[in-house]
């Protein structure tokens, strides 16, 4: 560090830390500061160098550690970095690079030493490292000003007040990481932290104020999804005079300490498209999902999330509630597009759900477009591309599913949307088909592949329970479609008899051998033969709301009649078996009647005609099948490991040593 460029290597020897770290007490108006903020810096390019720059900090910070209760060099740090931000927004406007540059620095050395802080000691021995003074040994300025929070309240203003320019980017980039680290005490707690200090510091006093507008700063930070500046944005021009104090930095200064943060954490998958990507969105996101998943505080709930559930189209008038003094109003067309554009990533998915989930305007807003195909496409893409994806991912992406199914107007309007040659959707061609038939076709595969690898309930339920909301609002299934509900009615029904089987040969070998342990065939009975009705109620649900709307599915129907023999008289399916039975010997009588050797579109004809003439009355009602999503209990012991987990494989966040990470296990986060 210093006024030269510095490579990883040469941190743990550098005489500028070597001083910070000291045992010398070093004056907030010391030239020093100006010696070591001017400094760049090689990028690290992977993992293997990010962990190297891991091992240099934490060496400082070890001295630090040791020395700081008695020089308080980090408090002065801290100040010399507070007093620089004064002037920022004035430096932005007047495109003072070198400003802006040191005080990203001092940023930067801050937000390494607080991380590795964080990692080595408890809370409030850290909190304590923020008070020491320039005094005796171990005495420290009890009644002084919260540094903590006068640095938080610090970083959250540089946020939403900075004007996002290419020399202000990496600050920007530098304030949110740093936020970040403040709350990752988490990672470091097996149990979920329901008060910590930063807990205490966002949720109350100076920084509450803020809360709508950082909320607000990070969305639209998303929504834009500015791209880092250019190499060269940060070039220092020698002045006439020769003057200034980085008159001798090399043109290397050019590539930014920023993109250090750019690089991703240790054991992090980047995809090839994040390349390319903007770090600054990648990290807002990262950082407002943390946020609005904090836990309430004993007296106020968290107003992060209140925030996010609250928020207007900057098209809608009506007031604000008055019991909200969060709530604020963003252009939903723009958040609508970024949303779609993004679901490639989890952080993105999981913030769809956020917004379907909690808030009312957002999902009204959502559910009223006429272009949902834009939506629900990438989604189903997470679903159709199941065994690329992670087991959380796959959840949001469904119940994201399950949200928009609740809506009646969604499940009718998807029929309507005619899609044109799906490439990702490799089993089978598919040049022309509507976005309804589609999602079927998707859902239906994730219940397949469920089957025969996962084998998880609660997917099974929430893809059953998406398709039995659409079920009466079938309209021209796609012929493919069709065939696909059968086939899987097919496949649960050989799953059926085969289970019976082992569990009638098991009864018999316990006749002959009382020591060995039977296995309950009994409830993996029981499973499948909730699926099996649950598949008959969606069909039926099907028939008597809209049998002549699908003929395909009639037909598909008849052609694998043979199936639903086992189930007419069996006690568990028998009275929704009735009107299965019905159409089946209905249209089955009038196809007889016109002959043998028929052709598919003779057929499908006949069906048609028989539909109108089926009397409705006929048909048995059902109640209606609805399915609704709710939250389990304690939401956070899934919310908070799955985005801190995020947080630990995101392509911008910093590196962290997995032997010290508590929350998770690596394997699993």
């Amino acid at each position: 560090m210093g006024a030269n460029s510095s490579s990883i290597n040469d941190l743990s020897e550098n005489e500028y830390l070597k001083r910070l770290s000291g045992t010398e007490s070093i004056s907030e108006n010391d030239p020093f500061w100006n010696q070591l903020l001017s400094f760049s810096f090689t990028t690290p390019t992977d993992s293997a160098e990010l962990k190297l720059l891991e091992e240099a900090t934490i060496s400082v910070c070890k001295s630090l550690v040791e020395n700081n209760p008695r020089t308080g060099n980090l408090g002065a740090l801290i100040k010399v970095f507070l007093s620089r931000t004064k002037e920022l927004k004035i430096s932005a406007e007047c495109q003072n690079h070198l400003f802006i540059w040191q005080a990203h620095n001092a940023l930067f050395l801050i937000s390494c030493l607080l991380k590795v802080f964080i990692c080595q000691m408890p809370e409030e021995e850290m909190q304590l490292h923020f008070t020491y003074e320039e005094k005796s040994p171990v005495t420290y300025q009890a009644d002084s000003e919260d540094l903590i929070e006068e640095l938080l309240c610090c970083l959250i203003k540089l946020i939403i007040d900075i004007p996002l320019l290419d020399i202000t980017y990496g600050i920007s980039l530098e304030a949110v990481s740093t936020l970040v680290v403040f709350l990752s005490c988490q990672l470091f707690h097996k149990e979920i932290l329901r008060q910590s200090i930063s807990h205490k510091y966002l949720m109350h006093g100076r920084c509450l104020p803020y809360t709508s507008r950082l909320v607000k700063t990070l969305l639209y930070n998303f929504i834009r999804q500015e791209k880092r500046p250019p190499p060269g944005t940060h070039i220092f021009e020698r002045q006439s005079d020769g003057g200034g104090l980085l008159y001798g930095l090399a043109s290397g200064v050019a590539t930014g300490l920023w993109t250090v943060f750019t690089l991703g954490g240790v054991g992090s998958k980047t995809a090839p498209h994040q390349e390319h990507s903007s770090p600054l969105a990648s990290q807002s996101l990262l950082l407002l999902l943390v946020l609005a998943n904090l836990t309430d505080a004993p007296d106020t709930p968290n107003p992060y999330r209140q925030a996010i559930m609250s928020f207007k189209n900057t098209q809608d008038s009506t007031a604000f509630p008055s019991s909200n003094p969060h709530a604020f109003q963003i252009n939903f067309n723009s958040l609508y597009t970024a949303l779609c554009e993004q679901q490639k990533s989890d952080q993105a998915t999981l913030l769809l759900y956020m917004l379907l989930h909690q808030n009312s305007n957002v999902r009204t807003y959502m559910l009223a477009r006429t272009d949902m195909e834009n939506l629900v496409v990438p989604i189903l893409e997470i679903l159709y591309h199941v065994e690329e994806r992670n087991s959380h991912h796959v959840y949001m992406a469904l119940i994201i599913l399950l949200i928009l199914t609740e809506d009646d107007g969604f499940n009718r309007s998807i029929h309507e949307v005619i899609l044109k040659n799906i490439t990702w959707y490799s089993e089978r061609v598919l040049t022309e088909i509507s976005l309804g038939s589609l999602l079927i076709l998707v859902v239906i595969r994730t219940i397949q592949y469920n089957m025969t690898r996962t084998r998880d309930k609660y997917l099974h339920t929430n893809c059953l329970a998406a398709l039995a909301n659409m079920s009466a609002q079938f309209r021209s299934l796609h012929q493919y479609a069709a065939q696909r509900i059968i086939s899987l009615f097919s496949l649960l029904s050989k799953k059926h008899n085969k289970v019976l089987e082992q569990a009638t040969q098991s009864l018999r070998g316990s006749l002959s051998s009382d020591d060995v342990p039977l296995p309950d065939y009994a409830q993996d009975l029981n499973v499948i033969e909730e699926v099996i009705r649950m598949m008959l109620e969606i069909i039926n649900s099907c028939l008597t709301n809209s049998l002549h709307h699908n003929p395909n599915l009639v037909y598909a129907l008849l052609y694998k009649r043979d199936l639903f023999e086992q189930f007419r008289t069996h006690p568990s399916f028998q009275d929704i078996m009735q009107n299965i039975d019905l159409v089946i010997t209905f249209f089955s009588s009038r196809l007889q009647q016109a002959g043998a050797e028929l052709s598919v579109e003779r057929v499908l004809e006949i069906i048609k005609q028989g539909a109108v003439a089926l009397p409705k009355d006929r048909l048995r009602k059902f109640p209606e099948l609805k399915f609704k999503y709710v939250e389990e209990e304690q939401p956070e012991e899934f919310f908070i490991p799955y985005v801190w987990s995020l947080v630990y494989n995101s392509a911008v966040a910093l590196y962290w040593n997995p032997q010290d990470i508590q929350l998770f296990t690596m394997d699993s986060g």
